[in-house]
């Protein structure tokens, strides 16, 4: 045994709850994090006893130097154990907790000799502050790494010390780019800021993070200079205003606490470390208890839920879609961008070609190796003969929203389908009672509706019908997941989920446009409510041609009426943002919305006109049983219509505004405006009482 050995006998060949070690012939102690019973490493408040009490021998007997490293497969550290924080704001233990993670991690940095982390696959959150803390950062230059601080999605900011340490590492410019947006990076980009000190192949991590912590390295001037210049009191005073500004562009206050919570911490604490972590976790702890934290926290295992809908085997790798519009072509385009073979048929070849064009410039955004990107256009072929149905594992039907039209063409396409192959159709509101009885083989045909844009909207609703194989929902869940997507389940009554609760609002929007109120008012006490874009300008996105269209299917179900900005379909040329010219006059992709005179006050009742119909009838969807709960339907409606996520969604927000008042404001409603407002069936749900929503189940 080498010397180095001799002087760390009882850290060598460690093997603790969480942490094992192995001292390195050269002295290097080499710490693996490896949490007990868990695929993934994240911390808990054992997991950091345990580490605590090793930092503590290690400062007392310190080895050469030491590499912390992940003993998973999956990545290294995917942040804080949200369940187990989720409980202590239940406990009103928070304080305790940030104060353990802070301490823990300023031993780590006060080690007596040199630290790295050895970064490989994703390293999120507390991970990220724990490498912080170390004295050099490598990463693995494969494409899994990515290394970022998104506690700003959960309502908070990092408090373990990374709001300290950040900015003054890589300037406060780059580390707020990083923490109000909650964003990651690669790890040649944290090469670049300053975040890592060297990337290096996967298989040479350890090692070379050994080395660097033997000899050390000298960060580039210019890293350390912004590090310090842009820490000083006066670059903060400066600083401040403008973060503040950029962050009031994107987030309401009031919506939104955090950003501002922490630019606030960040430039009005000085001193010492000490005082700075203080602010940090009175900060952080304040903003813990807030609804919005506790609402985005809930969001997160509704996403989380949504993407457990998606295990099990796919069997598909030919995806086949028919009608290369918009919805089509982008479905194609998404499916060959996440790795499936697909081939993309019309009618005419005009369609295909304008579908592969907006294909290209797709990969052209996301595909960042220019090297790769013919191999992803491969992958994506015009088929105007529509021969890859016969070969297909999955078609998509995406035609025009006319059920006559898609029975003619499964009727056509499907006898060339292999046996095992999927049926589905893309259609938005048209109940598939009304397709599946023209169908060969019901049981492998399902409704698989997209969001417009598909690279942008996560949701994608698996339409059911009851001779749908159980088997089929799997297989289509699993393929959504394999093309990063949420699926979530719903019956295949009209509109199904996410349609049947938006397009009240958006009916209503136009009946108060049709009033006369100015679209501009319509969108600002929507988006001051929360949602990301005001009903007219939304109308105007979707089109008011496919807008009416979906109206008109729908409307008669809800007992509603279409209103005049809609009852008429859409003048040629003036279906909206499409044609630059609808509700609203479009320019370069974005709406020339007129200002507002300066005397105008618009109807005390307006959001509530706006808001409530969204309320009653995501209530009347609980009742009839579209979804199988009330947490499934707050997810389908977040991440499908972008209902303000703070707000916890629909049926949240019922239970913390209180069923009572709600009814109140519905009634007052229905006395000035019409039975439209008349409270839907399942308002005595007592599912839609506070009490039940302790957690993300339901």
């Amino acid at each position: 045994m080498t010397a180095a050995r001799d002087a760390l006998p009882a850290f060598d060949g460690l093997r603790a709850r969480h942490w094992h070690t192995d001292l390195r012939a050269d002295g290097v102690l080499v710490l693996s994090f490896d949490r007990a019973e868990a695929s993934v490493n994240t911390f808990s408040q054992d997991v950091l006893i345990e580490l605590d009490a090793l930092l503590e021998r290690l400062a007392l007997d310190p080895p050469t130097g030491m590499v912390v490293r992940s003993a998973k497969a999956k990545g290294f550290v995917a942040g804080a154990d949200i369940k187990e924080f989720q409980a202590f704001d239940r406990k009103g233990t928070v304080d305790d907790a940030i104060r353990r993670g802070q301490h823990v991690f300023q031993r780590l940095a006060e080690l007596p000799f040199p630290t790295v982390a050895a970064i490989h696959g994703f390293c999120m959150g507390g991970g990220t502050e724990m490498a912080l803390a170390c004295r050099y950062r490598v990463a693995s230059n494969d494409a899994s790494t990515r290394i970022g601080l998104p506690e700003v999605k959960l309502g908070i900011f990092p408090g373990w010390g990374g709001s300290v340490r950040l900015p003054r590492l890589i300037g406060a410019p780059a580390a707020f780019d990083m923490m109000l947006t909650g964003r990651s990076l690669g790890a040649k980009a944290a090469r670049a800021n300053g975040l890592v000190d060297k990337v290096v192949p996967a298989d040479q991590l350890v090692e070379s993070a050994a080395q660097l912590a033997l000899k050390g390295t000298q960060r580039p001037f210019k890293q350390r200079f912004m590090g310090w210049a842009t820490n000083t009191l006066p670059a903060r005073r400066l600083l401040a205003p403008m973060l503040a500004k950029q962050v009031a562009r994107k987030a309401r206050k009031e919506h939104y606490p955090a950003p501002y919570a922490l630019i606030n911490s960040w430039s009005r604490s000085g001193g010492g470390i000490q005082s700075r972590l203080a602010a940090e976790r009175k900060a952080v702890v304040r903003l813990a208890s807030t609804p919005t934290a506790r609402n985005l926290i809930r969001v997160f295992f509704l996403q989380e839920r949504l993407k457990g809908q998606g295990s099990g085997e796919h069997g598909i790798a030919h995806v086949h879609v028919i009608g290369a519009g918009v919805m089509g072509g982008d479905i194609a385009a998404w499916s060959a961008y996440k790795g499936f073979e697909v081939t993309l048929a019309d009618r005419e070849q005009r369609f295909i070609d304008k579908a592969l064009q907006r294909a290209g410039e797709l990969f052209e955004k996301k595909v960042k190796d220019e090297a790769k990107r013919p191999q992803v256009a491969a992958r994506l072929k015009g088929d105007l003969a529509g021969d890859g149905a016969a070969r297909a594992d999955l078609v998509i039907e995406a035609i025009i929203e006319q059920a006559q039209a898609k029975r003619d063409l499964y009727a056509q396409v499907e006898p060339a389908m292999k046996d095992d192959a999927l049926l589905s159709t893309n259609t938005s509101s048209i109940p598939l009672a009304e397709l599946r009885e023209h169908v060969r083989l019901p049981a492998r045909f399902a409704g698989l509706h997209y969001f417009n844009p598909v690279a942008l909207m996560p949701l994608v609703e698996i339409i059911r019908h009851d001779a749908m194989a159980p088997g089929t929902e799997q297989r289509l869940a699993a393929f959504c997941k394999a093309i990063d997507k949420l699926p979530v389940p719903v019956a295949g009554t009209p509109g199904f989920l996410v349609n049947r609760v938006l397009f009240p609002y958006m009916l209503e929007a136009a009946t108060a446009y049709s009033e006369g109120i100015p679209g501009i008012a319509i969108d600002k006490a929507a988006v001051r409510f929360g949602m990301p874009m005001g009903p007219i300008e939304l109308i105007d996105t979707v089109g008011l041609d496919v807008a009416a269209g979906v109206g008109a299917e729908l409307a008669p179900f809800l007992g509603l009426a279409l209103p005049q900005a809609l009852a008429g379909g859409a003048e040629a040329g003036k279906r909206g943002k499409k044609d630059g010219q609808g509700l609203y006059k479009w320019e370069d992709g974005r709406a020339v919305k007129p200002e507002l005179p300066k005397d105008y006050q618009p109807p005390s009742d307006l959001e509530d006109r706006l808001i409530l119909p969204m309320l009653n009838e995501a209530v009347a969807c609980l009742h009839d049983g579209v979804v199988e709960d009330a947490d499934l339907l707050d997810a389908g409606v977040i991440f499908g219509t972008g209902f303000a996520p703070f707000r916890g969604g629909p049926i949240q927000y019922i239970r913390e505004t209180g069923v009572e008042v709600l009814l109140q404001k519905l009634t007052q409603l229905q006395a000035h405006h019409g039975d439209r407002f008349a409270p839907r069936p399942g308002w005595d749900n007592p599912k839609l009482q506070l009490a039940t929503a302790t957690g993300a189940g339901d």
